[in-house]
């Protein structure tokens, strides 16, 4: 089978669909991939968000990288059960989250477990429920560098660092630098605006060393700015979309050669019409917060276009004399696959161009155990 036609699966009358099918080879690729851009592997530290599996995660352990970045409890949990060195918990937890995380941490010595802080009420109570399990919690300072999301802006962030300094219960390893707004596809741009967020970062973990303080590492960036963070020494890199890839930083970073490994499977279900194909592939079974021209592109189907979209169904304009009938396959990449794997309890794994088992996204669920 040639190259472009890598991901036909042969026994394809075995599977129902909408399917999500993951590749692992593919999969291993990616990682390997992933190691050669950074001059130490130790300064990796990959996002499980878009995974969300214990097999995904257990080839990165396998392949040598040790710490990892996570969003929810599920996720942190996931990555103890996976004997992961080190996990940071990217939210600051507040309310029942937070007992839920002091349980991760007691449950799964193995872990090293962190999070984030970004204001002094929620440090505080960390700090309290820490002292109150006898615990430390190590903790990252969540920066405002243009998100606009969480995190404390860089000009009160030293004055936050100094005052939580003095919270038992809690001890400051780092900073964390989320530059989620930039996605530009020009590379210069995109640069530029890297940066100026990272200087915001950088100024900060320079002021503190001035004062007189402990250095801080910097935890940085996500997929489309990981190979500018990767360039600088020590700061860790955090993408995440590398591992499956997706049509959408495909087109944004073309610089990044990583192989789509996760494809969304569709069957040709009904004609509406003499140009109009319906697909079993509605917003139950790809991520759907982008415009509808830009949520799944078929790899053997690249003309088709979406024209409407419901639960279960997905409407496709393929012109007079198309020639599709009812159950016909579609292979589709998801333009975002972080969201579209939540949609999917299981991904069905081809190896061979073959259904060769199965991989549980245990992470998609709000809770495993704890």
């Amino acid at each position: 089978m040639s190259d472009s036609n890598w991901y036909l699966i042969n026994d394809i009358d075995k599977l129902d669909t909408p399917a999500l099918v993951i590749y692992p080879e593919r999969v291993k690729q990616n990682i390997g991939l992933l190691k050669s851009m950074i001059d130490d592997v130790s300064r990796l530290r990959p996002h499980v968000k878009t995974n969300k599996c214990r097999e995904a995660c257990s080839l990165m352990i396998e392949a040598g990288i040790t710490k990892f970045k996570c969003a929810t409890i599920a996720e942190a949990e996931m990555l103890g059960l996976c004997k992961a060195p080190d996990a940071l918990l990217a939210y600051q937890p507040i309310g029942p989250k937070l007992e839920r995380f002091v349980k991760l941490i007691k449950t799964y010595p193995v872990t090293k477990y962190s999070c984030l802080i970004d204001n002094i009420a929620a440090a505080k109570h960390i700090s309290e429920i820490a002292l109150l399990n006898d615990i430390v919690i190590p903790v990252y300072i969540d920066l405002n560098i243009g998100q606009n999301r969480t995190g404390i802006v860089s000009e009160k962030a030293l004055s936050f660092y100094i005052d939580c300094r003095e919270l038992k219960g809690i001890k400051i390893i780092g900073l964390h630098a989320y530059d989620g707004h930039i996605h530009d596809t020009d590379m210069d741009i995109r640069i530029k605006k890297c940066e100026e967020a990272f200087e915001k970062a950088r100024q900060l973990q320079q002021d503190i060393t001035d004062g007189g303080y402990s250095e801080l590492i910097i935890v940085a960036g996500g997929s489309p700015t990981f190979p500018i963070h990767a360039k600088r020494p020590v700061i860790e890199c955090s993408p995440g979309t590398f591992i499956y890839w997706d049509r959408g930083y495909s087109l944004i970073c073309p610089e990044q050669p990583f192989l789509p490994a996760a494809v969304i499977v569709s069957r040709v279900i009904s004609l509406p019409d003499e140009t109009k194909i319906c697909i079993d592939t509605g917003h139950k079974s790809v991520s759907a917060e982008n415009e509808l021209a830009k949520r799944i592109w078929f790899l053997n189907a690249p003309g088709l276009e979406p024209i409407g979209q419901s639960e279960e169904h997905l409407v496709l304009e393929a012109g007079k004399g198309h020639g599709y009938k009812p159950g016909d396959v579609l292979y589709g990449l998801p333009y975002h696959v972080c969201p579209t794997v939540a949609l999917y309890e299981r991904a069905i794994t081809i190896e061979d161009n073959n259904i060769s088992g199965e991989w549980m996204n245990v992470a998609r669920d709000r809770k495993i155990n704890i």
